[in-house]
């Protein structure tokens, strides 16, 4: 199969050179870094006097590479100073004191960085340590419904948005097809590898019981305000004691993985966050479904809602949950540049009192920003009532919220 460009990635990789900038691709395991870096090595390596030095630290023939040090010595024994090297590096948090070496080249003006990492709290804090702001994150995220389609081959139609809704965005799921049984294996076998590799081994946790029913717990109530202490009355009823203390960070930890993702709730009316009762979504809407379990018509809801946060992520913008007297607010969502809008995620508005719930609590919001319910509802295409604009969602995925 010829290698299918993620072009958007490639595109901010090619904006961020040339600046004494190292670029870090972020994101959970198996989303696509290393793929994106490789696209990158290929394309650069046809350029005239483009040096390109690149180690991936998941293949055996790099185990080698411990440390700083010995990273150092693997790059000078191949750095040409008369031409551009590029030093690309994937999955670049398994060696010591990375940060170290990356220090060192950084600011050569015949060199650029690209790495790869899957822990956020890792990368932030040694590099931030060392080089202050001088490094971007691209944020890689699981496949949009766009690349599902390019990928898997689909027209946009209902039943390629169903079958997006059930597998999800792991470009892996390409190699095998979409059954299900083979799709969920994979998907078990990539949530096996991040809670071993990014939470597990690198925070040391012994409870991996817990861990893991936390997981499933997190998959099976993605969309719904929780607290740490919902947490631990719930786990107490199923036989586990464990503090808030304890559930606070094993969720921070799974947040530092990017397995999940942890949203804030904004008080609408006083423009200030909660610092408590948060949403959680996963990174990848197939994944939350293997690890919840059941079918897909008792919790499509929450599917939808997992897949909508993800997309406006995708689209830039900051997310929070709106809070209002009247009632919740799915998505306040915000723009470095000013712009804010408001979201309701729904499944099928076929009712007043369906419709009343989604419209009225927008409508409660006294102010002019525009305001967005995302449905499946069937032939809607892009409606206006009221100020308000109601999308379908594979029009939302498609062509975003216009």
């Amino acid at each position: 199969m010829n290698a299918i460009l993620r072009q958007s990635y490639l595109d901010k990789i090619e904006h961020h050179l040339g600046k004494d900038t190292i670029i870090i691709l972020t994101g959970q395991r198996r989303i696509g870094k290393s793929y994106i870096l490789r696209l990158f090595r290929n394309k650069v390596s046809k350029e005239a006097g483009a040096n390109v030095i690149f180690i991936d630290k998941e293949k055996h023939e790099f185990d080698d590479i411990k440390t700083y040090r010995d990273l150092n010595a693997y790059i000078d024994e191949r750095r040409n100073k008369a031409m551009k090297n590029y030093i690309l590096v994937d999955e670049i948090q398994d060696i010591v004191e990375f940060e170290k070496s990356v220090r060192s080249y950084y600011e050569e003006p015949d060199v650029e960085i690209v790495v790869t990492g899957s822990n956020s709290k890792m990368l932030s804090r040694d590099l931030s340590t060392l080089i202050g702001g001088r490094y971007k994150e691209i944020y890689i995220q699981a496949l949009s419904y766009e690349e599902f389609m390019l990928f898997h081959q689909l027209s946009d139609s209902d039943d390629t948005l169903a079958k997006y809704i059930q597998f999800g965005g792991l470009p892996g799921l390409v190699k095998m097809g979409l059954d299900e049984q083979d799709a969920r294996e994979y998907q078990m076998d990539v949530y096996h590898t991040v809670l071993l590799k990014d939470v597990i081994m690198r925070n040391r946790i012994r409870n991996v019981p817990f861990l893991e029913n936390l997981v499933r717990f997190l998959a099976d109530n993605s969309g719904k305000i929780i607290s740490a202490n919902s947490i631990a009355k719930y786990m107490k009823s199923q036989g586990d004691r464990i503090t808030s203390t304890v559930i606070i960070n094993y969720t921070k930890f799974l947040c530092e993985s990017y397995l999940i993702h942890k949203v804030n709730r904004y008080d609408i009316r006083g423009k200030k966050l909660f610092e408590s009762n948060d949403k959680f979504y996963l990174e990848d809407n197939g994944l939350r479904n293997t690890l919840a379990g059941g079918s897909r018509e008792g919790d499509v809801e929450k599917v939808i809602e997992n897949i909508i946060y993800n997309h406006l992520i995708r689209l830039g913008y900051e997310v929070t949950v709106g809070q209002l007297q009247a009632g919740e607010i799915d998505f306040v969502c915000k723009k470095p540049e000013g712009q804010r809008v408001y979201v309701q995620a729904s499944y099928i508005i076929s009712d007043e009192a369906t419709r009343e719930r989604e419209f009225g609590n927008l409508r409660a919001i006294k102010d002019n920003y525009p305001k967005y319910v995302i449905s499946m509802t069937p032939l809607v295409g892009r409606q206006d009532s009221d100020g308000i604009t109601h999308i379908h969602l594979r029009r939302f995925l498609t062509e975003g919220l216009g």
